[in-house]
């Protein structure tokens, strides 16, 4: 009759490094082993091969495996805007890869339901999440970034004309997803205070909140709202980005600014809230961006920025 001894021994390695208990009785084997950091399929194949290696010893009638997985501690940070066509989709995919740089464990989720930009970001155009049971598992990128979004749900050029719990219900799918050993998700908000917003600030809280903005008034009155809104949900404002800051001549190199200059630093100082830096208006982002090559994934000019940005947001949500 085999012992739990042997039966150790007859374990795979990457099995017996997991192993927390094992106890025999009366022919039944229990096995208790720790899955944290695994994925569903990763999940699925520790069991099979403790079952293949068990299940066929002598004596032995049944086999039961638990596996056990402490939840990891995710935070949510929203990336809004208040406003379109400030770059705040640009701004969180370039964060998110450069907090992957860092060594973060860093996911985005695409809740402009109704504009979804990320696959497009992220090079990761015409591919679709897996489902896993009831959840969706996010799409993986080269940068080290794995994503979900509308668009990889819907055909390219397709509308998406949802009323608001609907929109709110597919944002929460998004939330509630695979999301492994994810430890932090960066949600690239629609622009306004609407639907999408109430859903995320009623159901789920983030942790924190970056308001993007271009240095103009128009756009400043719009974050404004949008830094209302997070205060009014008690979601702390972790800091405000300048996009858009300033264009550089391809000719001459002279410095100008279409969209004035400091104004969102000179708002961060009035609301007394951090100023994360900024971010100039240059070609090369533009071209990077829509070939789905997120500039702070190089190592050139265009990544400083973004680099520098996603320094100071990692010393605020540490």
């Amino acid at each position: 009759m085999i012992n739990e001894q042997a039966l150790r021994q007859r374990l795979p390695a990457k099995a017996l490094e997991r192993l927390q208990t094992l106890r025999l009785a009366n022919g039944a084997a229990t096995l208790v082993l720790d899955a944290s950091g695994l994925d569903t399929q990763e999940r699925k194949d520790l069991e099979q091969s403790v079952r293949d290696t068990i299940e066929g010893a002598e004596g032995i009638t049944e086999v039961r495996v638990a596996l056990m997985a402490s939840k990891p501690e995710r935070k949510i940070i929203a990336i809004g805007s208040g406003k379109g066509g400030v770059g705040k989709s640009t701004l969180t995919t370039n964060l998110a890869v450069a907090l992957a740089r860092a060594g973060r464990k860093v996911g985005i989720i695409d809740a402009d339901i109704y504009g979804p930009s990320q696959p497009t970001l992220l090079g990761t155009e015409g591919l679709q999440p897996r489902a896993e049971g009831k959840k969706l598992v996010p799409v993986p990128s080269e940068f080290g970034v794995p994503s979900l979004s509308l668009g990889y749900l819907v055909a390219p050029g397709q509308a998406v004309a949802w009323r608001g719990p609907m929109a709110g219900n597919a944002l929460m799918q998004l939330v509630d997803a695979e999301w492994g050993d994810t430890e932090l998700l960066l949600l690239d908000l629609p622009p306004g205070t609407g639907d999408v917003q109430l859903t995320m600030l009623q159901r789920f809280k983030p942790d924190g909140a970056v308001i993007v903005s271009t240095p103009q008034d128009l756009a400043l009155i719009d974050a404004r709202r949008a830094l209302d809104l997070f205060s009014k949900g008690n979601v702390p404002v972790l800091g405000l980005i300048e996009n858009m800051a300033g264009y550089a001549c391809p000719h001459c190199g002279e410095i100008s600014d279409p969209f004035g200059a400091g104004g969102v630093e000179r708002a961060s100082e009035e609301l007394g809230l951090p100023f994360l830096g900024r971010v100039p208006l240059t070609l090369a982002v533009r071209e990077a961006s829509d070939a789905g090559r997120p500039p702070a994934y190089g190592d050139g000019e265009a990544a400083e920025p973004f680099l520098a940005i996603a320094a100071k947001l990692a010393e605020v949500i540490a």
